[in-house]
């Protein structure tokens, strides 16, 4: 989601496009796991995460709820994180070895990382977050290879969509001066449309996903 930050301290100052090169690659990040811990509720998971995670292991989302991944307020609504856990608070795929378990699968949070997503004009940027990752001397990489995505243009449209979806349902709320109650009911409703209904695996994701997200809008967003 959206965080209210001084840009110029905390990025390189430029904004990127898929295609640009940048300063990101960590050189697979070898002996190093720093980023994986102390994240607190941060590593927010979106539709496509929770798909590919729950599909990676074969389970349904209530099965991630268990023990993998809590739920917390974000702008005002109800999205699902990984959880940290140990005293040292790492991520709960981090396994003995300082290595993602879930790489293949890993959330967009982590694929972008060290970058991040500047929102404006319903569209984004990428931007490079300087001194966040512990490693130095960062190799110069391609956007979207560094991403991974076999279909960047279709990646990106989702995000767009789902944040700007998130956006306007919680601005749609605020200026009908929603209860408790029903932005409670809102919530319930984004959760099972998006994360506990599921996506069927034999179908395309995001063509299931522009359905549901073309229903939900009709639903709760107004004049957006």
């Amino acid at each position: 989601m959206e965080r209210q930050v001084d840009l110029d301290k905390l990025t390189d100052g430029r904004r990127y496009g898929s295609g640009d090169m940048v300063r990101a690659d960590s050189g697979g990040c070898v002996g190093c796991s720093a980023c994986c811990r102390g994240m607190g509720d941060s590593i927010l998971l979106d539709p496509l995460d929770a798909h590919r995670i729950c599909a990676c292991f074969g389970v349904p989302f209530e099965a991630l709820m268990a023990d993998h991944v809590a739920l917390g307020v974000v702008d005002g609504m109800i999205l699902p994180h990984l959880q940290m856990v140990g005293e040292d608070e790492h991520c709960i795929f981090l396994n003995a070895e300082g290595r993602c378990g879930i790489h293949k699968v890993r959330p967009g949070f982590c694929r972008l990382f060290p970058l991040g997503r500047l929102y404006e004009n319903r569209d984004f940027r990428y931007i490079m977050q300087v001194d966040v990752c512990a490693k130095k001397n960062l190799g110069k990489v391609q956007v979207r290879k560094w991403l991974g995505e076999k279909n960047i243009a279709v990646y990106e449209r989702f995000v767009k969509d789902w944040h700007y979806f998130l956006k306007d349902a919680g601005e749609t709320l605020l200026e009908e001066g929603a209860g408790e109650d029903t932005r409670r009911n809102v919530n319930i409703y984004i959760l099972k449309q998006f994360y506990l209904r599921g996506f069927e695996a034999e179908k395309d994701f995001y063509q299931q996903f522009n359905e549901r997200l073309a229903e939900s809008s009709a639903v709760i967003v107004k004049n957006h």
